[in-house]
């Protein structure tokens, strides 16, 4: 009896919570049960090969939208080299589709619909005989699955009721197997609500995972020191009393390292729940808010519940906090929202200065509502993973295209983290910040630039050429704000060109260090360390434009932000260091 489940991620540092809950459920046959990942960027043939050699007899593959299109190519290649092989399904991506995806492929023998935990275990069990599983015994009675039988034709059995989630095994005793892999963690299941572009509207049975066991569970991660845990729950903080009491043990059982994400509805915050995040370690938790558009039709349209007025009130009031990282999130794409009216959504989510925000693209998923409407919204999608728009009736492809281009900007400017200061500043340059990063993506346009990698000191020098063109005056404020911005993340010793001649004079900066060596006036955290020590771990910058006095910055590397990793910053005396006591 040989079993192998294989997860396909999307990165190396991803993990498969799907596989390994299979495997842990189906406790009497886990000595039998191996797990195989890879990612979507392996050969084929790659891939191919190591299922050839593991020689299983039962494969089944967890599917969703960015890896189906590789595991149906290697479903029709394995039926080749492993004719005895039963090949299953499972995940979001076949459940709503389970017999066209049989038709599609015939050398598939099921789909594991909706939940597989129960699924699974069900079907070994029927099949187990001795050692063996056999497959000639037809799994008539069993619920949760799509088939075929002997014959060739397709069965469709009744979906699997919902299942009690605290039954679930928790599935990280072995931290090995999942060493420089995020873990992902759930503590509910479905949504409240009903958006219509989500499948989770279409679970309408929301289970929470017992809260006695998510906090013996949240406390293995913390005595492990695990760098960062993701909760999956789609909306971590629709029940007040779970969100609170988890946020709770997490404040109370700190152990000033491990991070925890979660997605939420800031709208749903409540004055308790703020003012225990406001109390916590910076750095603890961090928020994933979808706003996704602030247009009121639209949010009607795809039955949405937020209140933009309460979001935007929530989110101000972390970013003053200084403790919480936020990624806020808008798609494009969506029902009555046009061009300009993006636009206006994208300036008011920017104005609410979010650590990142994540411009996405419409993924119009089978079983949705959105797919069962597109005709309604003239909504054209690829038909290929992840089945993004290419054009709705407010919205033509010259508009994805273009905004395509501002996703690009977005990313590598704004969500880089790396050009802070200076677009703050340039953005009081332009009509609205939407505006700013369309005409970047312009610049990038005409100057050839595009669908280039880019290095990272290249994008500074990029942005200082695009204001050079497209701003009028203050060019050497720009010039010392990116010097500004780089060494807030760059330890460099090799000074960038566009930084322009080090401006520190060698005298004073051999006073400072000896003098800052011997009293630890800024550097107070760097006990040991000697003159020449200290130079190598920080960087002294003298700016003359960027206030009207002449400014002396020493950057601290050792003492980061956890937010936004930049280097702890002190204004140094411009006077002769060594004068001063």
């Amino acid at each position: 009896m040989r079993i192998l489940l294989a997860a396909i991620n999307a990165k190396y540092i991803h993990s498969n919570l799907a596989v390994y809950s299979l495997r842990a459920y189906a406790k009497p046959y886990r000595e039998k049960i191996r797990i195989a990942e890879y990612t979507i960027n392996q050969p084929l043939e790659e891939i191919l090969m190591d299922l050839y050699r593991q020689g299983p007899d039962l494969l089944c593959f967890s599917c969703y939208i960015w890896n189906i299109e590789l595991v149906g190519k290697l479903i029709r290649e394995l039926r080749k080299v492993l004719p005895d092989t039963r090949i299953w399904a499972g995940g979001p991506e076949v459940s709503y589709d389970s017999r066209e995806f049989l038709l599609r492929y015939p050398e598939a023998s099921g789909v594991m619909k909706g939940e597989g935990e129960e699924t699974f275990l069900a079907l070994l069990e029927y099949w187990s005989d001795g050692e063996k599983l056999n497959f000639e015994r037809s799994p008539d009675a069993i619920e949760g699955i799509t088939w075929r039988a002997a014959d060739g034709t397709i069965a469709e059995n009744p979906w699997r009721p919902v299942m009690d989630l605290s039954r679930v095994p928790f599935i990280y005793e072995d931290l090995e197997l999942f060493r420089n892999k995020i873990l992902y963690y759930e503590s509910s299941r479905g949504c409240p609500f009903r958006c219509s572009y989500c499948l989770s509207s279409v679970d309408k049975c929301l289970r929470f995972r017992g809260l006695e066991l998510v906090k013996r569970e949240l406390q293995f991660f913390l005595d492990h020191k695990v760098p960062q845990v993701k909760f999956v729950d789609r909306t971590f903080n629709c029940r007040h009393e779970h969100a609170l009491a988890v946020w709770q043990y997490l404040k109370e059982h700190d152990n000033g390292i491990t991070n925890f994400h979660f997605e939420i509805s800031a709208d749903l915050l409540n004055e308790e729940e703020l003012e225990l995040i406001a109390s916590m370690r910076p750095g603890l938790i961090q928020l994933e808010i979808g706003v996704q558009s602030t247009n009121p039709e639209t949010i009607r349209e795809i039955r949405r519940t937020m209140r933009f007025d309460k979001v935007a009130d929530t989110v101000k009031r972390l970013n003053q906090m200084e403790n919480v990282h936020q990624h806020l999130d808008l798609i494009a794409g969506l029902p009555y929202e046009d061009y300009e009216s993006f636009g206006r959504s994208f300036d008011e989510v920017y104005a609410l200065r979010p650590e990142q925000l994540q411009l996405g693209f419409l993924k119009v998923l089978k079983g949705s509502e959105m797919e069962q409407r597109k005709e309604e919204y003239g909504l054209i999608c690829q038909d290929r993973p992840p089945y993004e728009v290419l054009y709705t009736r407010w919205l033509p492809y010259s508009d994805i295209i273009r905004l395509k281009g501002v996703e690009e900007m977005v990313e590598a400017y704004y969500n880089s983290g790396q050009f802070g200061y200076t677009l703050e500043k340039l953005v009081e340059e332009f009509v609205s910040p939407f505006r700013m990063y369309e005409e970047l993506r312009d610049y990038y346009e005409a100057h050839t630039l595009t669908q280039v990698s880019h290095s990272r000191v290249t994008r500074y020098e990029l942005l200082l050429a695009f204001i050079g063109e497209r701003v009028s005056g203050d060019y050497e404020r720009y010039r010392e704000l990116l010097t500004l911005d780089y060494y807030l993340r760059e330890n460099a010793k090799n000074r960038p060109d566009f930084a322009g001649a080090y401006t520190v004079e060698k005298e004073w900066l051999r006073e400072f260090y000896d003098t800052e060596a011997e009293e630890r006036q800024y550097l107070k955290d760097y006990t040991g360390y000697d003159t020449r020590q200290l130079r190598r771990m920080t960087h002294v910058e003298r700016f003359t434009h960027l206030v009207q006095e002449e400014l002396y910055l020493l950057f601290d590397y050792q003492n980061r932000s956890p937010l936004n990793h930049q280097a702890a910053v002190y204004r140094v005396a411009a006077g002769d260091p060594a004068q001063k006591k």
